[in-house]
């Protein structure tokens, strides 16, 4: 039989008790002692944050816990190129100086920067690379292998490092590919490509690389835009276009209209999209290869372009708003020009 004065704490009906320390109430989980009653004093646990990652036996973390990091982050960056969630603002990263400038790069020369992106082009048979500048953790994550045995100068940088070329907006993810531009294209090569997507002085390099990535998915021949008044291979539109660079010509032109009148020559309907346009786009089509042109949202296609494309057309629209996002338009063109090709 218990002690009266321990009696109270065996009756508890609940499973913790607390204990006076240094003036202050402290809670433990209970336990029992050899004959099954409550121990009031029992041993403290330690967190649950500290016990639960698993270990081998030489006290480091495990495979399985390096593995399902890996998952984590990979899951991260995915969600992060969709747009689901935002990438980490530049005033939490450490700050540069405010007279900052971003280098002095020559002509042939390219900054791409981004897991995907450098993925991409390390992975391009047609892209010349100069010098790869990567962390330790994003080597681990591209699956470099050794260093040493890469085909082209290596070298190892801190994030801080790249931050200070790169400038506080880029999210460079621990890599930086300095390359040449990718070899220019001609028109004539694209004489048996039955979609191709020309852009009319788009100049937000985000959404030229939006338009890309989904002119990829439609296996459109190429991309067409103007030298001028139009984004240059350069690493933030890689970034945006998360690979696709690699993927489609990107060929800028000095003329959009003599372009437009060449691809006439080459058998192209080119199909101009205005929201005045006589009437809707899948009733538009005709023939068996497609350009489709696209103008800035703010003023959409020059009246030289509108004279010259094949057709005008429109994209229905129902709802209130009748107008939408260069790069979101430039998507359900593509759709429905495919859609016309393989019936």
């Amino acid at each position: 039989m218990p002690p009266r004065d321990l009696r109270r704490v065996y009756d508890r009906p609940h499973s913790s008790c607390q204990q006076e320390r240094n003036g202050k109430f402290q809670k433990f989980s209970t336990g029992t002692d050899d004959h099954g009653f409550a121990n009031p004093f029992p041993r403290q646990h330690k967190p649950y944050y500290k016990v639960r990652m698993s270990k081998d036996k030489t006290g480091d973390k495990s495979a399985k816990d390096s593995h399902y990091a890996t998952l984590r982050r990979a899951h991260r960056d995915a969600r992060r190129e969709r747009g689901e969630i935002p990438t980490p603002r530049p005033d939490k990263r450490r700050k540069l100086p405010v007279d900052w400038k971003s280098p002095a790069l020559a002509p042939d020369e390219v900054l791409l920067y981004g897991l995907h992106t450098v993925r991409a082009a390390l992975d391009n048979p047609e892209r010349t690379i100069i010098r790869l500048s990567v962390t330790q953790n994003a080597a681990t994550r591209l699956e470099l292998g050794e260093l040493s045995a890469l085909p082209f100068p290596v070298e190892t940088v801190t994030p801080q490092d790249l931050d200070r070329v790169l400038g506080p907006d880029a999210i460079h993810q621990g890599v930086m590919l300095e390359t040449r531009p990718l070899p220019h294209r001609k028109l004539e090569a694209l004489s048996e490509c039955p979609l191709i997507l020309l852009l009319d002085q788009v100049t937000d390099p985000h959404n030229v690389g939006a338009i890309m990535r989904s002119a990829v998915a439609f296996e459109a021949g190429a991309l067409i835009t103007t030298m001028r008044h139009s984004p240059t291979e350069s690493g933030v539109l890689a970034k945006s276009a998360s690979g696709a660079l690699e993927l489609i010509p990107y060929i800028q032109i000095t003329n959009l209209a003599d372009t437009i009148d060449a691809l006439h020559k080459l058998g192209f309907q080119t199909i101009g999209l205005d929201s005045e346009g006589p009437q809707p786009l899948e009733d538009t089509f005709s023939g068996e290869k497609i350009a489709l042109v696209l103008g800035s949202e703010g003023k959409g296609l020059r009246q030289k372009t509108r004279q010259t494309v094949t057709a005008l057309a429109r994209l229905e629209m129902p709802g209130a708003i009748k107008s939408l996002n260069v790069s979101n338009a430039a998507a359900i063109a593509m759709y429905a020009a495919r859609q016309h090709l393989k019936a």
